[in-house]
């Protein structure tokens, strides 16, 4: 395995009072592996981005201090942590002194949870103050170049694949220096099992004159519980004291010198491991909590006395020879503990994979006490040997789910997941991890969830965590020992109750804006959803959500209704509590949620987009990410380093460059040629984009409204419009042959002109009754109906929509576009007005591509025309204006009278339209059209079009 460092800063002091910073060069290999960088020294200690840095000037007497053989004596380890609404912000410090004769290394060596975001690092050498900075990588690495040629030096930042990561300082000092470091992180506690689990990494590395963890907690919430488990061992039993209130908690942890030796004569120290508090605070059964200060709110979301919904499982476990010995002993007792837990509503079977795949059950059987013991039995016979080959199992778990959905086996509010178990990469079939990943997202189609357990150190863990959260599932690390056992049942327990499905967490759209991830698939019993985003306070008294699910048993619409300055007393009262902590949960999940997309995105160019993304938060919001460097500087700024950080070959994150690639190609072959997929800057999910203005070979109907039918075989584009009354539906397809209709209806303008009311498309509704779904659209939202089911998003969204192979895809305030496998496309275009417009209104335009796989019996004002009718034209005359001139067309056997001009394609030019040249057929296109257009009339907007 190997032994990866996080943040390794290297100094070397040459005298008391000044510096010369040497490190070798870097060597090519390692800068062409370069991924993250971390540049620089910290400056005054003065208060610098809110933090106050101390310096050596305070500390009091140092003697007394226990030292090692090298004569390095920690003076202070002091680590204080306050969580403020699950925002945990987090210092540790620790100041040390060379008392040796002779110029020396000293090491500042911290464990920094894997996720959470580094925002600040100081250190004062002898008074002297070096803070930091976060900047962009390039612009890093710039000034990194300038430095070097000064004989300025670099360190390394590595990051390893725990759950934890090394930030290691080694600073070469003179005799008699006293050193401080500080490092701050803080990330968001996640609710697992029914409770808040804060880690802290307390590794001191020798005794320390002056130690002391100090944590608070504050919840407006209310506590309902505070523990902490005596996890650095029984050596410390009874030192930890806990101060609890109704919404705020004490923690504090003091050893002495005496208390921290190991024996009562050693040298060295005990404290060694993790320091650990459980909580869990008061909640309602309603919509969760609406926590609003400064400009945010955050939604957190857990609901408990729930019935749990049966759930579908399928076990793919590794039997390769990796997993011989103790891995597959642990995995056998998880497993049979595990079965024994299924419910009787439950479904479930096993795959054992090695270069072969082979089914305990070709199909899910009911959990009944005799099915669970045949699989114990089962398990207990299997013997690891052979290679690994996880794309054919994953695949054959994938079959056996959507064959059991397919015939109607599943429960339609049952939950299906699939929990993959592995130590390894594929060996065997398919070793491509990009394909397997693809193959797995095809497969699974978002309908059920992927659970990933990866075992030991050799899996590609990174690999793990994509196409779990790619198939709305997530991963886990589970180390090979003794412990494997109980953390397969644990994470297991995380999964093993779901709650509910189809989470939808609605606001009011004209008070918030830039809202983290608001739809889930599922909700676990004992976990906690969290949402967050920006409100409008200065014009808002009350803020509103309503969230919808689906229960065991019922549909649930939850509502909460919260003053936006509930809070605002309480956080004022309180000295301890972050008064930025929604600011920085906000950016927590915003940043989680595009880094996650970005590992998944389908596109080269959108993968920039979110990268150009991120990097803008990071910097905005002073966070180490993979995209931004830490610059430490001193006071005068003429010390300044870069730490990069070499991207592991293991790990498929960051490229290094943000520049546009013009032209690139387009691999997302489930959008439509004409909707091509484009990258947006704030968008975490592939959107649509219009066609090139040379591609305009399409139907639509936009304005008030205007028809342009384009008829392929003759090249020739014939418009008409429709004149008729606000409320009106016209139907627009109707194809019994494949279930789809498309209708439209009417919104007038606010009041006539020239004797005339305008009329537009202000509704449009799609019906695909094979597949059982509705889709509406208006000016406002965009809903997908499932029977009792729905899902809506705004048109401030961007984002997808994914059920049963059809795909709903939403740019904000721009289009939405549908597509149906590979058969079928519509995009619907949005055209937003001036709200205080004395005539105009908001209204839709529809575009539908020729190409669209509809069936001969297809008609209404736009399906009649996919059997292209013959059309001559003929005759051409001078018109009433000179740009206008007339035709004869003949059509269907009439005669009409067309006249020549343009009509707009507003695909590529929502302003102002593309122009399309066409023949306009006047009267409703009357002769051109079947019958008169009242013919199209419908009834309702998911109404078939009924032929006379």
């Amino acid at each position: 395995m190997k032994h990866l460092l996080c943040f390794l800063v290297l100094f070397l002091i040459s005298g008391v009072g000044s510096f010369d910073l040497v490190i070798d060069e870097i060597p090519d290999e390692v800068e062409n592996l370069i991924d993250l960088e971390i540049e620089g020294f910290p400056s005054s200690s003065k208060t610098r981005n809110g933090r106050y840095q101390r310096s050596t000037s305070d500390w009091g007497y140092v003697g007394d201090l226990v030292e090692d053989d090298d004569k390095i004596g920690l003076y202070s380890y002091k680590v204080q942590s306050t969580i403020t609404s699950r925002l945990a912000n987090t210092m540790i410090q620790a100041k040390m002194v060379n008392n040796a004769k002779r110029s020396q290394h000293i090491v500042f060596d911290v464990q920094v949870p894997k996720g959470a975001f580094i925002d600040n690092f100081t250190m004062d050498v002898n008074g002297i103050t070096f803070t930091s900075k976060i900047r962009e990588k390039s612009e890093a690495r710039k000034m990194y170049s300038q430095a070097k040629a000064k004989g300025k030096a670099a360190g390394i930042v590595r990051s390893n694949a725990l759950d934890m990561e090394n930030f290691k300082t080694e600073v070469n000092v003179p005799p008699g220096t006293r050193i401080q470091f500080e490092l701050h992180y803080h990330e968001m506690i996640r609710r697992k099992l029914s409770s808040y689990e804060h880690i802290i990494s307390v590794k001191p590395g020798r005794l320390a004159k002056h130690m002391e963890v100090d944590v608070r907690i504050i919840e407006p919430q209310g506590l309902r519980y505070v523990h902490v488990p005596n996890s650095l061992g029984d050596h410390f039993d009874g030192i930890t004291t806990i101060s609890k209130g109704e919404k705020k908690a004490h923690i504090s942890f003091k050893p002495t010198m005496a208390q921290q030796r190991k024996c009562p004569t050693c040298s060295s120290t005990a404290v060694d491991g993790n320091f650990v508090v459980q909580y869990d605070v008061n909640r309602e059964t309603t919509g969760g909590e609406l926590e609003i200060f400064n400009g945010y709110f955050i939604h957190f979301f857990a609901p408990e006395n729930l019935d749990p919904l049966p759930k579908n499982i399928l076990f793919v476990i590794d039997v390769s020879g990796s997993m011989w010995g103790l891995k597959m002993k642990q995995t056998i007792e998880a497993m049979k503990a595990i079965l024994s837990e299924l419910r009787a509503a439950d479904q479930f079977s096993l795959i054992d994979f090695n270069h072969n795949v082979r089914c305990w059950r070709d199909n899910l059987v009911s959990a009944t006490p005799a099915q669970v013991e045949d699989a114990k039995k089962y398990i207990q016979t299997i013997h690891p040997n052979g290679g690994t080959n996880i794309n054919e199992a994953l695949l054959r778990a994938t079959f056996i789910l959507n064959e059991a959905q397919n015939l109607g086996m599943l429960d339609p509010n049952s939950v299906s997941m699939i929990v993959l178990v592995s130590d390894g990469d594929p060996t065997v079939g398919e070793l491509k991890l990009t394909t397997i990943q693809k193959n797995m997202k095809q497969s699974i189609k978002d309908e059920f969830s992927l659970f990933c357990l990866g075992i030991g150190f050799d899996v590609d863990y990174d690999f793990l965590q994509r196409i779990a959260t790619d198939n709305r599932g997530m991963a886990q690390r589970i180390f090979g020992n003794q412990e494997t056992s109980a953390q397969m049942k644990n994470f297991y327990n995380q999964v093993s109750t779901p709650l509910l499905k189809k989470i939808q967490f609605n606001y009011p759209q004209e008070s918030v804006s830039d809202v983290t991830q608001s739809s889930f698939h599922n909700y676990f019993g004992g976990s906690e959803i969290v949402v967050a985003g920006k409100v409008d306070t200065e014009n808002l008294q009350h803020l509103e959500s309503i969230v919808t699910a689906t229960a065991a048993n019922a549909e649930l619409v939850m509502e909460t209704l919260r003053d936006v300055e509930e809070l605002d007393g309480f956080m004022k009262k309180d000295k301890y509590a972050d008064p930025e902590f929604t600011k920085k949960l906000w950016a927590y999940l915003t940043v989680n949620q595009m880094l996650a997309e970005r590992n998944t995105a389908p596109t080269a160019a959108l993968k920039r987009n979110i990268t150009k993304s991120i990097l803008q938060m990071s910097l905005d919001h002073h966070i180490v990410t993979p995209f931004t460097a830490m610059l430490i500087e001193n006071a005068e700024k003429d010390e300044i380093m870069l730490a990069d950080q070499p991207k592991d070959p293991r790990r498929g994150c960051c490229p290094g460059t943000l520049g546009l690639t013009p032209n690139a190609p387009n691999n997302n072959k489930g959008i439509p040629a004409w909707a091509n997929v484009t990258a947006v800057p704030v968008s975490f999910m592939p959107e649509q984009r219009s066609p090139p203005v040379s591609s305009l070979s399409i139907n639509r109907v936009d304005n008030d409204p205007h028809f342009i039918i384009h008829l392929p075989k003759s090249q020739r584009n014939i418009c008409f419009n429709i004149n008729s009354e606000p409320g009106k539906i016209l139907n627009l397809v109707s194809d019994p042959g494949t279930g789809v209709v498309v209708n439209g209806q009417l919104v007038g303008a606010k009041k006539t002109e020239n004797k005339k009311l305008n009329t537009y498309f202000g509704k449009i509704g799609f019906y695909f009754k094979n597949k059982g779904l509705k889709v509406e659209i208006t000016t406002e939202t965009i809903t997908l109906k499932d029977g009792s089911y729905g899902i809506t998003l705004t048109w401030s969204d961007t984002g997808h929509i994914i059920r049963k192979q059809l795909l709903i895809s939403v740019k904000k305030e721009s289009n939405v576009t549908i597509t149906v496998g590979e058969e079928m496309s519509f995009m619907v275009l949005l055209h937003r007005v001036w709200k205080n417009h004395p005539v105009n209104v908001d209204f839709l335009g529809i575009y539908i591509p020729p190409e669209n796989q509809f069936s001969p019996a297809a008609h209404g004002l736009i399906g009649q025309f996919v059997s292209e009718p013959a059309v001559y034209i003929h005759h051409q005359r001078p018109g009433q204006a000179p740009e206008k001139p007339q035709a004869t067309m003949e059509v269907k056997g009439n005669k009409l009278t067309v006249t020549r001009g343009l009509q707009k394609d507003y695909r590529t030019d929502r302003v102002l339209g593309t122009d399309v040249p066409c023949w306009f057929v006047h009267n409703s296109g009357k002769g051109f059209i079947d019958g008169h257009y009242k013919d199209y009339l419908v009834p309702h907007l998911y109404s078939f079009l009924k032929k006379p």
